[in-house]
C-alpha cells in the first residue's frame, strides 16, 4: 500500500469522522493503544498478537500498535469501559468478568454441549452475526465493535492432588469465574473468585485446592503447575469465549484501506490461523507441562456423562430465566442459533485438548 493513500485517508479521517475535544480517537487512524488484562504468552494473546503484528506489516508501518500487557494500562474489570469511551482503542474482553454488562453475551457462555474450541469460534461469530441484540449490546450498549470472537481453548480441572472421580471433587475450595463456578458448584465443589494474578499464591498459601476456568496455556504460562501438577479433561469442551474489540466510533473512523486489511486479516484467523497457531502453541506446552511434572489425565467416559448431567441444561437455563429475561430477549431463539452453529461446525472442528496431544505426541 502507498504511504500517500494512508496519509490521505488519515486526513479525511481526521476531518469528519472525529469530533473536538477528543484528541486520542483524532490519532487512533494511524497509532492505536491494545490493552489486555492478561500476559503476552496468555492463551488469547497468541491470536492477538499476531492480528496485531500483521496489522502493523500489511500496513507497511502506517499503523503502530502499543500494547500493554498485564493490566499495565487498566487493571481487570476496567477494560470494556475503557473500550466505550476511547481510552482503549483496543481491547480483549472476557465477558465472565462482565456479567452484569453483558447479559446477551452470557448466552455464549456454557460448558458440555460441544467439543472443538476452533468450532466455538465460529459458533460465535455466526450468533453475533445472527442475533441483533448480541450485536447491539457490543455496538450500541457499550460503543464497540468486535474484531473477531476468540477464546481460552479448554481448561482443564488444576488440582494439587490426584482424584479417582468427580466424586472427589466434593469439598475442595477451587477457583473459578463467571459460568466456570456454575460447573464447580454443580460438581459438588465450592467455587472461589479470583482474578487470574492472584492465583498461584493462593495455590501456595493452600487457600485453593485447585483451579477451573484457567485454561491450559496460561495455567503453564503462570505456573500453576508447580503447585497443582494435577490436571483432568472433565470433558467440558471448548472454555469461556472472549472478543478482541475496538472503540466503534475509532473502528468506523479508520482509513478505508486500513479497514480493509484488518478484514482481511480477520477472515483468515476464522479461515484456519486460529487452529494453526494454536496447534503449534497447545503442542510446544503439552512438551512443556510433561517435561515440569505435569499429570495429564482424563476422567471414563461414564464420569464425563455424569458430569454434562449435572451441568446442563440447567446452565443454560438458569441463563433463560436470568440474565435473558432481564434484558428483555428472546433467549431461545439465541439459543436455537447456538443449536445450529454447533451442530454445523463442531463435526469440523479439529483444535485437540491438551490431554488427547499428549496420548499422540
Amino acid at each position: 500500500m502507498k504511504r500517500r493513500t494512508f496519509l490521505k485517508s488519515s486526513a479525511a479521517a481526521a476531518s469528519s469522522a472525529f469530533v473536538i475535544g477528543a484528541p486520542s480517537l483524532v490519532r487512533a487512524a494511524t497509532s492505536l493503544k491494545f490493552d489486555s488484562y492478561v500476559s503476552e504468552t496468555a492463551g488469547p494473546s497468541w491470536i492477538d498478537r499476531w492480528y496485531l503484528d500483521e496489522l502493523e506489516k500489511r500496513t507497511e508501518g502506517e499503523v503502530t500498535i502499543r500494547r500493554y500487557w498485564s493490566g499495565s494500562l487498566n487493571k481487570v474489570g476496567e477494560h470494556l469501559a475503557a473500550a466505550r469511551d476511547g481510552t482503549s482503542e483496543m481491547t480483549l474482553i472476557s465477558p465472565g468478568y462482565f456479567q452484569a454488562e453483558l447479559p446477551v453475551t452470557r448466552g455464549l457462555e456454557w460448558y458440555f454441549r460441544m467439543n472443538r474450541a476452533d468450532a466455538l469460534q465460529q459458533v460465535c461469530r455466526d450468533v453475533y452475526e445472527q442475533f441483533d441484540p448480541l450485536r447491539a449490546e457490543w455496538e450500541d450498549r457499550h460503543r464497540s465493535k468486535v474484531l473477531y470472537w476468540t477464546n481460552w481453548n479448554y481448561a482443564p480441572m488444576i488440582l494439587r492432588k490426584p482424584i479417582e472421580s468427580i466424586e472427589d471433587i466434593k469439598g475442595k475450595r477451587i477457583r473459578a469465574y463467571g459460568v466456570s463456578a456454575d460447573v464447580v458448584e454443580a460438581l459438588g465443589g465450592t467455587a472461589i473468585p479470583m482474578a487470574a494474578p492472584e492465583v498461584y499464591q493462593a495455590l501456595e498459601r493452600g487457600i485453593l485446592d485447585g483451579v477451573y476456568g484457567f485454561d491450559f496455556v496460561t495455567a503453564i504460562a503462570y505456573k500453576l503447575h508447580e503447585i497443582a501438577p494435577q490436571f483432568y479433561d472433565i470433558g467440558d469442551g471448548p472454555h469461556a469465549p472472549a472478543a478482541t474489540i475496538m472503540n466503534k466510533r475509532v473502528y468506523d473512523g479508520l482509513p478505508d484501506d486500513v479497514r480493509k486489511v484488518s478484514d482481511e486479516i480477520v477472515d483468515e484467523i476464522y479461515g484456519g490461523q486460529f487452529s494453526a497457531i494454536y496447534e503449534d502453541v497447545l503442542a510446544n506446552y503439552v512438551k512443556t507441562a510433561e517435561a515440569e511434572g505435569v499429570s495429564l489425565n482424563t476422567i471414563p467416559e461414564e464420569q464425563k456423562a455424569m458430569a454434562k448431567d449435572l451441568v446442563q441444561p440447567a446452565q443454560v437455563e438458569q441463563w433463560l430465566e436470568g440474565p435473558a429475561k432481564q434484558a428483555g430477549i428472546d433467549g431461545e431463539k439465541m439459543q436455537s442459533l447456538v443449536d445450529d452453529a454447533i451442530a454445523k461446525y463442531d463435526p469440523e472442528g479439529t483444535l485437540k485438548r491438551p490431554y488427547e496431544i499428549s496420548q499422540t505426541s
